[in-house]
């Protein structure tokens, strides 16, 4: 059988369960060490054995749910790799425009930077791997989070601080910029979380109490203790959340500026509370 048809075969079977086809191929290349042009080129070639097992290999571990990512062990974000596995969530193209916000906003001399909830350590590691001269200090409740964001840390080859803390609870110091992707999903909102997403990344990474707002009041109420005079705040927020947070953020510093800012999709994806100048 030829590459061509042994994908067709099993694209329409993952398709029947709900999960991207496309996922096969894009799983298959990067184990293969292809790149597109490669792979076009063995779409008519006969499979091997081998590659028999492995596609059929890939093809049950995405029907059963399991990300791509996953199972290729890694995920590109802001032009550097990252680690992925069962211990963290796949870092997100919305979260690139957060870091990319905090870059566009902020000057690349010295400043001391929080990022809390750090997971993979995505955020972290791309401010400091953009930005040499920040202090980044990466945070998370998860200890095995944590094992794989200084894997990813060394693998990126930047100097940052990692600690194990709720929120601020092992936090000292205060910071020019705090950042964090915080859980955010509201439990009556579990309906429109992937299947892929639900069976295989950390719950305690995904949801939260309050409508999804727990952790974020726990972050503002923490957060004058941990901010310099003229230090910002930026979160990733659900798309329904905006007004919420923007009402928190404002009862809790009625002198400083909130904006609620969208993201290439045109949902409520970012917040951020600063000075306003």
């Amino acid at each position: 059988m030829i590459l061509a048809d042994a994908l067709a075969g099993y694209e329409k079977e993952l398709g029947a369960v709900g999960e991207e086809p496309e996922a096969l191929s894009f799983v298959y290349r990067g184990l293969k060490h292809w790149d597109l042009t490669q792979f076009v080129l063995h779409l008519r070639q006969e499979v091997s054995e081998e590659d028999e097992k492995l596609l059929s290999n890939i093809f049950h571990q995405l029907k059963a749910h399991k990300p791509a990512q996953y199972i290729l062990g890694f995920e590109d974000f802001h032009g550097l790799r990252f680690q992925v596995d069962e211990r963290v969530l796949i870092p997100r193209p919305e979260t690139e425009e957060l870091v990319e916000l905090i870059l566009a906003e902020n000057p690349k001399t010295e400043l001391k930077v929080l990022d809390i909830g750090t997971g993979s350590g995505a955020i972290a590691v791309s401010l400091k791997e953009s930005c040499p001269l920040w202090q980044v200090t990466a945070s998370d409740l998860s200890v095995d989070a944590l094992e794989l964001a200084r894997e990813n840390a060394k693998l990126n080859r930047v100097d940052i601080s990692f600690i194990q803390s709720d929120v601020f609870e092992n936090i000292s110091g205060s910071f020019d910029i705090i950042v964090s992707n915080p859980p955010y999903i509201s439990e009556n909102d579990k309906n429109e979380v992937g299947l892929n997403v639900l069976a295989s990344e950390p719950k305690m990474a995904l949801f939260a109490d309050e409508d999804g707002l727990a952790i974020y009041r726990q972050i503002i109420e923490g957060a004058a203790k941990h901010l310099s005079p003229q230090g910002k705040l930026y979160f990733e927020i659900g798309y329904k959340q905006g007004s919420d947070l923007k009402k928190l953020l404002s009862l809790h510093f009625p002198d400083k500026c909130v904006r609620v800012l969208k993201d290439q999709f045109g949902q409520d994806r970012m917040v951020v509370m600063d000075d306003g100048n």
